[in-house]
């Protein structure tokens, strides 16, 4: 358990869950969460049993972005030669590199958002594969409103996501995207009534991607992020050397016994890599 989330493990289903725990905080992201959130998901992956990762929030809203102890950070420092900016970049690649950890994961990364997604929290969102949302969610790009540009992935991942016009308006307005325009856009897979039963939604939609052959999922994965950042034709290439180094005809055999059968496949974990 860390300091602004608890993590939890069913090793049955394979289904992690990382919950967001300061509401009083509205959850917003202190500098160690950074850090906090990259080791947990490095250790998830390291282990090759989870399957699926679901983050989650406690409160009204799912993040409120950066708490002000980073701002009170960004303001000491020193910015006046080339070798502080230098140092400057290196932190904040640092910060990057956290958010990064969900999109490197072998496994999916369920995002459910409930009241506002904001700032910070955006670019959490959207380093997750899937995301979903309650009816009074709401995204906004909040850096624009304090006079910087977004810079932990919203501006790179966002336009992959949702249109380009509406990725633009929303960084350079800061305005807040509601639920319905969220799922019409693409930002959410479904929008549900309420937290409780945007819970009961997400934790179905995990155990259902869980149930499949985690060497596939992760291929699907692997693929998935590298088409979406290269050409059809290199793309193809990959999946050419990524299908030959992942193929596995017990697995197959063994999907296709449960799928005639109607149920959930059994499939060994992920082989472990731990940490050199």
């Amino acid at each position: 358990m860390d300091q602004y989330f608890d993590l939890t493990s069913d090793p049955r289903s394979g289904v992690a869950e990382l919950v967001l725990n300061q509401p009083q905080r509205l959850n917003t992201i202190a500098p160690a969460f950074f850090t906090g959130l990259r080791d947990a998901v490095r250790e998830l992956d390291d282990a090759g049993t989870t399957r699926v990762l679901v983050i989650r929030s406690t409160g009204k809203h799912f993040c409120a972005g950066m708490a002000l102890e980073v701002f009170d950070e960004l303001a000491q420092l020193d910015a006046s030669d080339a070798r502080s900016r230098l140092a400057f970049q290196r932190n904040l690649r640092r910060l990057m590199d956290c958010f990064d950890a969900l999109e490197q994961a072998r496994f999916p990364v369920l995002c459910a958002v409930q009241g506002g997604c904001i700032g910070g929290g955006l670019d959490l969102a959207l380093a997750c594969d899937i995301r979903v949302c309650s009816a009074d969610a709401f995204f906004t790009v909040q850096e624009i409103h304090i006079g910087l540009a977004a810079d932990v992935g919203s501006l790179q991942r966002l336009p992959k996501v949702v249109p380009q016009g509406i990725a633009r308006q929303m960084a350079y307005t800061g305005e807040r995207l509601d639920a319905p325009r969220a799922l019409a856009t693409g930002l959410v897979n479904a929008v549900l009534p309420d937290a409780q039963a945007l819970q009961v939604h997400a934790t179905q939609l995990a155990r259902q991607i869980a149930e499949k052959n985690p060497l596939a999922i992760a291929g699907s994965k692997l693929a998935l992020n590298y088409a979406r950042d290269h050409g059809t034709d290199e793309s193809l290439q990959q999946m050419a050397l990524l299908q030959s180094a992942i193929f596995d005809l017990g697995d197959i055999q063994r999907a296709i016994a449960a799928w005639k059968d109607k149920r959930a496949g059994q499939f060994d974990a992920l082989a472990a890599t731990p940490p050199p």
